[in-house]
């Protein structure tokens, strides 16, 4: 049984990383600041992992989190395009500082490995498809920067002081629990919260943009994997479904899984945004074992289904 150590483990990846980690018997502790992860994520498994409340830029609260882990699987972070072309400076705090300040630590306390959770935005202007990892990153927003920035230091850790660590480029990662409150929210729980509750809802730009959707539950193997597959110390990988939809083919999905058409309006592109993402997904099959076992439509169906509970508990239309 090993000890991993969840940064970010109280918001929607790192909860559902969490959750599997505990049904296979391993142990957790989780490191949040719960400035975007919700207690009620992991209240249900309180009992089970250990909880240090405190800031990844805290380099005495990481020190005391990294002490005695086998494997850090790094989630936090201040995540969203949007935000971060409001606000880049803490956004670089948080996702380059954060990084730089853990994985300092994790050599110093002898981590076996660090999984460090990236994002396909890094690829940006380059407009080619797929997206493979070979191609040069033009980031074009803040939040970019950073995540490309943590996979440089992560690869400087793993050539100069011997700690290992693997990078997941993330495509539109979506699931249960994802907020759809939030300024920042993501399209997909923005959206299938809006439809059941017959709100109007704005498409950014005319929708004819596609993603590559990936559910969360492959996110969580891939992380998995990336902890304890040998031989790939400092690599970078893909995490994705390999196959895309378009805003709009997703919007009139969730439509006909609520059982409405929706009233959907197109508004301004947002900025920062790319056109396109679709994943070449085989280096992760072939040197993780990785494979998405969920595609995006079955997962939109299961985020439905989660917020016609969560609303059904909560008495609410």
């Amino acid at each position: 049984m090993a000890l991993y150590l969840i940064t970010g483990g109280a918001g929607f990846i790192g909860s559902h990383l969490v959750e599997e980690l505990l049904r296979r018997g391993q142990q957790v502790r989780v490191l949040d600041n719960f400035s975007t992860g919700k207690r009620e994520n992991i209240d249900p498994l309180r009992e089970r992992l250990e909880l240090i409340e405190g800031d990844i830029r805290s380099y005495h609260t990481v020190r005391q989190a990294v002490h005695g882990v086998e494997y850090i699987l790094h989630q936090g972070a201040l995540p969203s395009v949007p935000r971060s072309i409001n606000d880049p400076i803490t956004t670089n705090e948080v996702n380059v500082g954060g990084t730089l300040n853990l994985l300092d630590a994790a050599r110093d306390a002898g981590v076996k490995r660090v999984v460090y959770a990236s994002s396909s935005s890094v690829y940006g202007a380059n407009t080619q498809v797929p997206k493979r990892e070979d191609m040069t990153p033009q980031p074009i927003s803040p939040y970019a920067v950073s995540k490309l920035s943590g996979e440089h230091y992560c690869q400087v850790f793993s050539r100069t002081y011997g700690l290992e660590t693997v990078c997941l480029r993330y495509f539109n990662v979506f699931g249960p629990r994802q907020d759809p409150q939030s300024a920042y929210a993501a399209f997909i729980p923005k959206f299938a919260s809006g439809i059941l509750r017959h709100q109007e809802l704005t498409i950014d730009g005319d929708g004819s943009q596609s993603r590559d959707f990936t559910f969360v539950r492959n996110v969580v193997e891939a992380n998995l994997l990336a902890a304890t597959a040998p031989g790939v110390g400092g690599e970078v990988f893909n995490i994705a479904c390999g196959a895309s939809l378009s805003v709009n083919e997703v919007a009139a999905h969730l439509a006909q899984l609520c059982g409405t058409t929706g009233r959907l309006v197109h508004g301004p592109s947002r900025a920062g945004d790319v056109p396109h993402s679709l994943a070449d997904i085989s280096r992760a099959k072939e040197r993780l074992g990785y494979e998405p076992g969920v595609d995006a439509r079955q997962g939109l169906a299961q985020v439905v289904q989660w917020f016609q509970e969560k609303f059904s508990r909560e008495g609410r239309p």
